[in-house]
């Protein structure tokens, strides 16, 4: 269907109408075709469309033939392009927030724009479509009854393993997200503190060259070590194993301790269990006084 037939088509459909607000538009994580009829129909009828990069929301726009004004909205203008875009609502208009790919808000900005919307008692709605931490997770066959999405760690390692000791006792499926010039420090820190678990790398998710990576941490820290990494990284964790602490037998620690320091070990051992490397050191601590 040509963009002349499609556009009247989906404005069309049962609650495709719009009013005055904030309309926060899922977009596709790659694949483009990966947007939802109802997502065309808003884009189409927005008199404002607020996006992070123009060039990225025009490619977009223009496969499906819409041609709306832009206004960019990021980290670094969040402030001022929240006031516009209270006026532009108030004035009677429909706006809609897309981000670059994927839902808006998460790990991307919106949150402060959301709010002003509320204390404003203004109309706002999602419309919903893909995500790469959902993506991600249906293909990682780890555990999905329960996860937790973390989004982006520190840039800095010292302050991202002090929030992976954090995350390091949780017993459910871990989700985060890392740019190519950091995933490899990331899985070293991952390794560092919570051991040697399963892990599943996605990149390129919907693209032609998706890549699915599965194994442990070390075994994936070879393969993605060994090539120039490119494209964004989701990164889902093994949650922790609440027995595996207790596994480990005082006896077993004690000789460990006979061939080298209670840090050492401590490394050692949580490498061999998958176990936080910040508990068994207190445990070793505690053993030794």
């Amino acid at each position: 269907m040509t963009s002349d037939l499609l556009i009247p088509f989906v404005q069309s459909l049962p609650g495709c109408k719009t009013q005055p607000g904030l309309y926060l538009v899922a977009t596709p994580i790659g694949h483009l075709s990966d947007i939802s009829l109802r997502a065309l129909a808003i884009l189409s009828q927005a008199d404002l469309i607020a996006c992070e990069d123009t060039r990225v929301t025009s490619k977009l726009l223009s496969l499906y033939g819409i041609k709306k004004p832009l206004i960019t909205y990021h980290d670094h203008n969040a402030q001022m392009a929240s006031q516009k875009i209270i006026e532009h609502i108030q004035s009677g208009q429909v706006v809609a927030l897309v981000s670059d790919a994927g839902t808006p808000l998460i790990s991307d900005p919106g949150f402060n724009l959301v709010n002003d919307c509320i204390q404003n008692d203004l109309y706002m709605t999602s419309i919903p479509g893909a995500s790469a931490a959902i993506t991600a997770l249906t293909l990682s066959g780890l555990p999905t009854d329960r996860f937790l999405f973390v989004g982006f760690l520190s840039p800095k390692s010292m302050a991202r393993k002090k929030e992976l000791s954090q995350l390091s006792s949780y017993p459910i499926t871990l989700i985060l997200y890392e740019a190519p010039h950091r995933i490899v420090s990331l899985l070293e820190d991952i390794h560092s503190e919570l051991g040697n678990r399963t892990i599943v790398v996605g990149r390129e998710l919907t693209k032609k060259f998706e890549e699915i990576q599965r194994g442990s941490i070390s075994e994936v820290l070879t393969t993605i070590g060994s090539k120039e990494p490119r494209g964004e990284f989701v990164v889902l964790i093994e949650g922790a194993k609440a027995k595996e602490l207790t596994d480990i037998t005082d006896a077993e620690i004690l000789n460990t301790l006979v061939h080298m320091s209670s840090k050492d070990a401590a490394e050692q051992l949580a490498h061999e269990y998958g176990v936080s490397k910040k508990e068994l050191y207190t445990r070793i601590i505690g053993l030794k006084s």
